[in-house]
C-alpha cells in the first residue's frame, strides 16, 4: 500500500515537469507567432545580414554614409510597400504599382505640365503625380470592388495599360525635369539626412497610425480576416476596397516624385518590377497573403532586410543574379514560416 502510494507520488512528480513543458510549448508558439515575436525574428534576420556585411566589408559597410545609402535605396520601394501592406492585409493584391509609378513620373514631366510649372510653381508637378496615382488606384478599386474582377487580373491589366500609356506619353524618350526649384526641394538635407528618407519615415509613421489607431485600419483587417462577416457587420466592403487601392495609388504617386527628385527625369522604365519587390517586402515582413494579418513595422523591416542584403552584395562585388536567388530563398522561407504558424494556430 505504502509502495503504491509512493509510486503514485513519484509518478505525479515525474508528470509535473512534463505538464509544465507541455504548457510552456504553446506559450512559446504564441509568443513567436504574435506580432512581437515576428518583429523580433525580423530584427534578428536584419542583424545577421549586418553582421555578414561587417565581416566581409567592415571598412566600407559599417559607416554612417553607407547606412544613409541603404536607407536611401529603401525609401522609394518602402513608400510603395506601405500602400501594398494595406491591400494585402485586406486580402487583395496590386501588381500595377510599378507601372503607375512610371506613368505618374512621365505625366508630371511632359512638356505641357512643365510649361505650366514654369509659369506657376513646382507644386503642380507634385499635384499631377499624386492625381495620376490616385486615379489609377481608384480605377483598380472600382474594377475589383464593383466590377467583381479578381484583383490579380484587374491590376495586371492596369500594369500593362499604364506602362503602355507611359511609353506613348514619353515617346519612348527620357523626359528631363526642367524646374530647378523642384529638384532643389527634393534633394534638400534635413539634419544631415536626405529628404527621400524623411518621406519614407513620414509615410511609414502615417501608415502605422492609419492601420493601428483608426477605424479605417480596423476595417481593413476585418475585411481581410472574413470579407462576408465584415459585410454582415455593417462595413461598406466595396467602398472600403476602392479606397484601399486609391491609397496604394497615392503611394505610387509619391514614389514617382521621389524618382523624379533622385534621377531628375521621368521615364516609362521607372518602377520596373517594383510590384514584386514591394510584395516580397510585405510578405517577409509577416503580412499574410491570404489577408487578415499584417503590420507596418514588419513591412519596414522587410524593406530594410532586402535593401541591406543588396548593399552587402554590392560591397562584396557579387552578381545581381546571385542576389536575386538569395531574395527568392528568403521569400520562400518567409511563406513557409507563415504557413507553419498558421497551421499551429489553427491546430
Amino acid at each position: 500500500m505504502s509502495a503504491q502510494t509512493t509510486t503514485g507520488t513519484a509518478g505525479n512528480r515525474t508528470d509535473a515537469p512534463r505538464s509544465a513543458e507541455h504548457g510552456q510549448a504553446p506559450l512559446a508558439r504564441r509568443l513567436f507567432s504574435g506580432a512581437m515575436g515576428r518583429n523580433l525574428g525580423l530584427v534578428l534576420a536584419l542583424l545577421a545580414i549586418v553582421a555578414v556585411g561587417a565581416a566581409t566589408a567592415f571598412g566600407s559597410f559599417m559607416t554612417f554614409d553607407n547606412a544613409l545609402v541603404i536607407l536611401r535605396q529603401a525609401s522609394i520601394i518602402g513608400v510603395v510597400s506601405i500602400g501594398m501592406t494595406f491591400v494585402i492585409i485586406a486580402g487583395g493584391i496590386d501588381l500595377s504599382v510599378g507601372a503607375v509609378v512610371a506613368l505618374a513620373s512621365v505625366t508630371a514631366t511632359i512638356a505641357a505640365v512643365q510649361d505650366v510649372v514654369e509659369n506657376t510653381h513646382w507644386i503642380v508637378t507634385v499635384v499631377i503625380a499624386l492625381l495620376v496615382g490616385l486615379g489609377a488606384g481608384l480605377i483598380n478599386g472600382i474594377v475589383v470592388a464593383y466590377g467583381k474582377v479578381a484583383a490579380f487580373m484587374a491590376t495586371l491589366a492596369m500594369l500593362v495599360g499604364a506602362r503602355g500609356l507611359a511609353e506613348i506619353l514619353a515617346g519612348n524618350r527620357t523626359l528631363v525635369v526642367s524646374d530647378r526649384d523642384f529638384l532643389r526641394a527634393m534633394n534638400v538635407d534635413l539634419l544631415g539626412v536626405d529628404l527621400l528618407i524623411w518621406i519614407f519615415v513620414i509615410v511609414a509613421v502615417g501608415g502605422w497610425l492609419l492601420l493601428n489607431r483608426t477605424t479605417f485600419g480596423r476595417r481593413t483587417v476585418a475585411i481581410g480576416g472574413n470579407r462576408e462577416a465584415a459585410r454582415l457587420a455593417g462595413i461598406p466592403v466595396k467602398r472600403h476596397t476602392v479606397w484601399l487601392y486609391a491609397l496604394t495609388g497615392v503611394c505610387a504617386g509619391i514614389a514617382a516624385l521621389m524618382y523624379l527628385g533622385r534621377t531628375t527625369a521621368g521615364t516609362s522604365t521607372h518602377g520596373t518590377l517594383m510590384e514584386l519587390d514591394a510584395i516580397a517586402a510585405v510578405v517577409v515582413g509577416g503580412t499574410l497573403l491570404a489577408g487578415g494579418r499584417g503590420t507596418i513595422t514588419g513591412t519596414v523591416f522587410g524593406v530594410l532586410i532586402f535593401a541591406t542584403l543588396s548593399n552587402v552584395f554590392v560591397q562584396n562585388n557579387m552578381s545581381s543574379s546571385l542576389q536575386a536567388v538569395a531574395k527568392g530563398v528568403i521569400i520562400v522561407v518567409a511563406v513557409l514560416l507563415q504557413q507553419r504558424f498558421a497551421v499551429r494556430k489553427g491546430g
